[in-house]
């Protein structure tokens, strides 16, 4: 039995897997104790803990710690002269004729923020040996003020982080208790701003992160789990509760990270190597590119980062993708100057949308989806609640009137904002990375991923969607896909010529047995692990980086060769240019240490002959944004067995998803029971 569990911001999924019959549920997420969510969520599906042979789990409580200022009260210690480093940031403010702009508030404020005597040279020698004499002061105050963790990030420690360990030692021997962390165990890149920042936010959450998977692992212990918890990681891969715990900021983005990596599984299954996948929740929307089977992972992640918001950097491997504040749960208000605006704000879990009847009074995208028809009665919240319909009706009419329009017009420009938004979302992706989304197919899932699917496709030229069975729990079945994962990162600036060719393999070889050392820690043979090699590379001259796979044979000179033209490819499609002429440098050596977990087969659906006129649950009118409603024939999709086909207008939906497809469209039900949606643009 393999079993996954998603914390979202408004449901908890779980996805359960006996052999090759998959049982899927979702619950209310149950914050501050996510850990009961879980627990519902597992009892959902009737799962037997003591048949767990594998169990992963993604969460959102670091995002959330982070996002709702609820970690815990954090220090600072770092290299007299660079207290400020948090406070200076960076001038390049994405709002530049903002006269009246702010640089966000750092996470640890100045009183909180200590200097030490030390330093080393930008080669890891030192300079001024470290004066102790500081720190059983700073101690001091720190437990007068109930610091509650504290992040360490000396001058040039990711070169040498002798400093940083001499002093995490004589803390520790001062105060055992505290939470310390270090930033050479966090990040050892470069930057100032962007390793302090990264630090920083990884010791603001650590108590938290460290609490709950605690508590979580002792109730799957109390109710007689058999297998340790994964937790899935921003990576793309999981790591076991200790290395969670040790470094928390990697599960920033560990729920849409499963999705994508479930994404990769199913293309590879379906024969389709490019993939834009677009997971729709009840709090946010994400999506990210894949191509050729692969998602990008940069380091270069920020949090809060908006178009007039720089937000704060988080150096840490996260598959890149782009979230936006537009879900389900997503309020629609009209600003000042009478504009309508969807999101960012969620009504959540409770009280939730309108029409959830449980005291909510703002109307959100489920509210827009019902009241248009795109949401059947029936089935709302997967028909254990009829909806409010009438209160639903007057939140949009209360709406309407300071636009001077209709409640059904409002609800319709609200899905229309919302989709406008993902929209852009998608072409952060896409275009603006120099990818064509017309070459990609769409595959969308999480709980409205499947209404918003065809219009996004539409709206970009993108000629086919895919909506994956248990569309609704995606992420959480990516989990049972995704591989140990452990990732390692060091800037060493080198000009990549064959002449540095022996010390640029030397470097990448003790990195990776560093990797294979961390999984000896926990009883894994080194020889199971699967080393990749990245680089992030530039021209001689430039400021910033393009990120690589490498050759396995880097050392050689072919190796070389092919590694050169890599990184002239990227950044031609990235940039639109290259300089064939003009040298190159490496400047972060990355390296993957994967282990391979096995994973279940995807296992095809049923057939009995049923006939299409047998799924026909009903008939209702939809509003597909046209001149008037249409009326819809409605499908149950658990009744569709595989090589049904229809054409649109169509409602394809069942207790957890709803699928909505505009007139003209093909539909069709695969052998596993993915839909697939044909668009015919003109």
């Amino acid at each position: 039995m393999r079993v996954a569990t998603d914390v979202g911001g408004t449901f908890t999924d779980v996805v359960c897997l006996r052999g090759n019959v998959i049982t899927v549920a979702k619950t209310d997420t149950t914050p501050p104790n996510f850990e009961q969510g879980v627990l519902d969520a597992i009892a959902r599906v009737g799962a037997d803990p003591k048949d767990f042979d594998f169990f992963a789990h993604g969460t959102t409580v670091v995002i959330n710690a982070l996002l709702s200022r609820r970690g815990c009260k954090t220090a600072l210690i770092t290299t007299r002269g660079f207290r400020d480093v948090l406070e200076i940031a960076r001038g390049n403010r994405p709002d530049l004729f903002n006269f009246l702009f702010e640089k966000p508030k750092p996470y640890v404020p100045r009183y909180l923020r200590y200097e030490l005597t030390e330093r080393k040279d930008p080669y890891g020698a030192t300079l001024t040996p470290v004066d102790f004499s500081a720190v059983s002061a700073i101690v001091d105050d720190m437990k007068q003020n109930e610091v509650e963790a504290v992040a360490i990030c000396l001058l040039h420690s990711y070169v040498n982080p002798e400093h940083e360990r001499a002093v995490t030692a004589e803390i520790r021997k001062l105060w055992p208790d505290l939470s310390i962390l270090a930033s050479h165990e966090i990040n050892r890149e470069w930057r100032e701003y962007e390793r302090t920042s990264t630090t920083v936010l990884s010791a603001y959450v650590h108590p938290v992160a460290k609490r709950y998977l605690e508590r979580l692992g002792d109730r799957l212990e109390q109710i007689g789990s058999a297998s340790k918890p994964y937790i899935m990681q921003s990576n793309g891969g999981v790591s076991t509760v200790a290395a969670a715990i040790d470094n928390p900021i990697t599960m920033v983005e560990s729920g849409p990270a499963s999705g994508v990596l479930g994404a990769i599984v199913l293309g590879k299954h379906l024969e389709e190597p490019n993939l834009i996948a677009l997971d729709v929740g009840g709090t946010t929307a994400k999506c990210a590119l894949i191509e050729n089977y692969a998602a990008k992972v940069t380091t270069q992640y920020r949090i809060e980062c908006t178009r007039t918001n720089p937000g704060y950097p988080i150096n840490t491997p996260v598959i890149e993708l782009v979230e936006i504040g537009n879900g389900g749960g997503s309020i629609a208000w009209i600003d000042d100057g009478g504009k309508l605006h969807v999101g960012p704000v969620s009504a959540g879990a409770m009280p939730g949308p309108v029409s959830y009847g449980r005291g909510g009074s703002a109307p959100t995208t489920t509210d827009a989806h019902l009241l248009t028809g795109r949401i059947g009665a029936g089935l709302f919240m997967g028909g254990a609640v009829a909806p409010d319909l009438e209160a639903t009706y007057a939140a949009f009419n209360k709406l309407g009137e300071q636009l001077g329009e209709t409640a059904e017009a409002t609800a319709r420009g609200v899905i229309r904002i919302a989709n406008g938004n993902m929209e852009n979302a998608l072409k952060l992706i896409s275009v603006n990375k120099g990818y064509d989304p017309r070459d990609f197919t769409l595959v969308a899932f999480g709980g409205g991923g499947a209404m918003h699917a065809v219009d996004l496709a539409e709206a970009l030229g993108i000629s086919k969607v895919i909506i994956p069975a248990g569309a609704s729990v995606f992420s959480a079945w990516g989990m049972l896909m995704t591989d140990l994962r452990r990732d390692s990162i060091r800037t060493h600036v080198l000009t990549f010529s064959p002449e540095y060719l022996a010390a640029i393999a030397g470097i990448y070889e003790e990195m990776a047995d560093d990797v294979r050392a961390y999984y000896a820690a926990d009883a894994i043979d080194g020889s199971s692990v699967t080393i990749r090699k990245f680089g992030d590379f530039r021209y001689v001259g430039q400021e910033h980086t393009v990120k690589i796979e490498l050759p396995r044979d880097i050392g050689s000179v072919h190796g070389f060769a092919e590694a050169v033209e890599r990184f002239h490819a990227a950044h031609e499609h990235e940039y639109s240019f290259r300089h064939s002429n003009t040298g190159v440098e490496i400047v972060n050596f990355h390296i993957a240490g994967i282990v391979e977990v096995p994973k279940p087969e995807m296992a095809k659906k049923p057939s009995t002959g049923r006939a299409l006129a047998e799924t026909v649950a009903g008939h209702r009118k939809v509003d597909y944004f046209l001149e008037k409603p249409i009326s819809t024939s409605v499908y149950d999709l658990d009744r569709m067995e595989p090589g049904m086909s229809m054409t649109g207008p169509a409602i394809v939906e069942n207790a957890t998803t709803t699928i909505v497809v505009s007139p003209g469209k093909q539909v069709r039900m695969d052998d596993y029971g993915n839909i697939i949606i044909t668009l015919h643009s003109e």
